[in-house]
């Protein structure tokens, strides 16, 4: 699922579509960052992190 919003366009994991679980946050991906931020307040601040910061962690997380 994707939404834009200001210059980032985010992205919610298609697993927490249909559902009632609304503890999820969205991705917003540009050339050399990545933003996350909670879905349910997308008006309540946002992380920005470098692009190599973001595969690290995803690499951790997922390993």
């Amino acid at each position: 699922m994707t939404s834009s919003h200001g210059r980032w366009v985010w992205r919610k994991s298609s697993v927490s579509n249909g559902s009632n679980n609304t503890d999820c946050v969205e991705i917003g991906l540009a050339a050399d960052r990545t933003a996350v931020r909670d879905s349910k307040n997308p008006d309540g601040g946002t992380l920005v992190v470098p692009e190599a910061a973001w595969h690290g962690l995803r690499a951790t997380i997922t390993s």
